[in-house]
């Protein structure tokens, strides 16, 4: 039996939740559904990360990234004051620990700056220390606003509100097929078909590949990059107070290996970004040939290599030595020691890659009829999540051929 619906989500992650947040309050005479495959919401990059609340300091100014993070973040902290999410602003400390690192310090207050952040200041390795007194640098940037959040309990509230608001959220039905039929979109699972007016795409790390089933030609890839962490023993776990993150380097769009202060209280240390062969892939072992063979089919990979193959090596390399790992981390606290880490978690990272070879930098949104591509939103993607929502509607409400109800909505006064 065929469900008919007005608006229909694919990818249950926090990205796809914040968005029926957003239409369910702004239109809650609308019928909604979000289609996730697995059997239950926020099953990958949500509950795979590392719980930042991001400040938008490291993004171009008038870029997507940052205004809908700082944007988002402050909504993010007003929906978790308001529904009880537990949530910590502990800041944040960026370390220069050279002179070509201290240059390319100021640019980053320059963004940070020109982005509207509160608070930021340069500061001198006493103060580096006063903030942090295990951390060592020559120069730095305090972010008094960064924070941690669990996302996981985000994306569950998200889904809460979305119940409550009328809407359906229909786990363990795989999209297979999207068949266009008139103004309607036609949704076959592995459940039961859904037809629907707009088809938000939402699906993350299978983004591209649901965008190929409306036979849109996007001229992009999904290239998974997986992030290994490990953890400070509870021992050392004073070495950490906040956030301590290294500048990154601007060859790679990665932030370096850090430390993540978590709102259970532990500190995770990492995640180094190594080209995962499996699109859902969270551990060394992971393969998956026809995911492999798809994204080294795409023309712009290969490019994307010989630009970036001696920093993967060495990303490589840290993945499989612990010694080299460490170093790492020793940049900017030297105390740590290789018995102080043990094994943490994984997370794997959609990166849109374009066919020029170029890593999209930006969040990136494509719309054909009748559907709204969610192409390229990684990290601040969780922060901006409710700012995201709150995007993708708006523009929606500005296109009077994606979405047929649009009249509706507005003799509703809606709009």
């Amino acid at each position: 039996m065929r469900a008919n619906i007005n608006v229909a989500i694919i990818g249950g992650g926090i990205v796809g939740l914040a968005t029926g947040v957003e239409i369910l309050k702004r239109f809650p005479w609308v019928s909604l559904a979000v289609i996730e495959k697995e059997t239950a919401v926020a099953a990958h990059q949500t509950s795979h990360n590392s719980g930042v609340i991001h400040s938008g300091i490291y993004y171009k100014p008038g870029s997507l990234k940052a205004r809908l993070c700082v944007e988002g973040a402050k909504s993010l902290m007003h929906f978790c004051d308001k529904h009880r999410v537990p949530y910590e602003i502990c800041g944040k400390v960026i370390l220069a620990t050279s002179q070509s690192e201290s240059a390319r310090l100021e640019e980053i207050y320059l963004r940070g700056t020109g982005n509207g952040i509160e608070g930021l200041r340069i500061i001198s390795p006493e103060q580096i220390r006063e903030l942090e007194p295990y951390a060592k640098g020559i120069r730095g940037i305090h972010v008094p606003g960064t924070g941690i959040v669990d996302y996981g309990r985000v994306a569950e509230q998200y889904a809460k509100l979305i119940l409550q608001g009328g809407g359906v959220i229909h786990l363990s039905h795989e999209v297979i097929a999207l068949l266009p039929s008139g103004n309607t979109t036609v949704i076959e699972t592995t459940g039961n078909p859904i037809e629907a007016q707009l088809v938000i795409n939402c699906a993350g790390l299978q983004s591209d590949r649901v965008s190929h089933m409306t036979k849109a030609k996007l001229g992009l890839t999904i290239v998974p990059f997986r992030g290994e962490y490990y953890e400070l023993i509870p021992e050392r776990r004073h070495y950490v107070r906040g956030l301590i993150y290294p500048v990154p380097d601007p060859r790679f769009p990665f932030l370096g290996v850090h430390f993540t202060k978590r709102i259970d209280g532990g500190v995770e240390a990492g995640p180094n970004a190594v080209l995962a062969l499996k699109r859902e892939g969270y551990s060394k072992s992971s393969f998956k040939a026809s995911d492999v063979l798809e994204y080294a089919a795409f023309p712009g990979f290969w490019i994307m290599a010989a630009k970036y193959w001696a920093i993967s090596f060495g990303e490589y390399y840290r993945s499989f030595n612990k010694s080299a790992f460490t170093r790492s981390l020793q940049r900017l606290v030297p105390e740590v020691a290789k018995y102080d880490l043990v094994p943490g978690g994984s997370g794997v990272r959609a990166q849109a890659l374009a066919r020029d070879g170029k890593l999209i930098d930006d969040f990136h949104f494509a719309f054909t009829k009748g559907v709204v591509h969610v192409c390229n939103v990684p990290s601040p993607a969780a922060t901006a999540s409710l700012a995201i929502a709150k995007y993708i509607v708006d523009t929606v409400l500005q296109c009077d051929d994606l979405w047929s109800i649009h009249s509706q909505l507005a003799v509703k006064g809606g709009i």
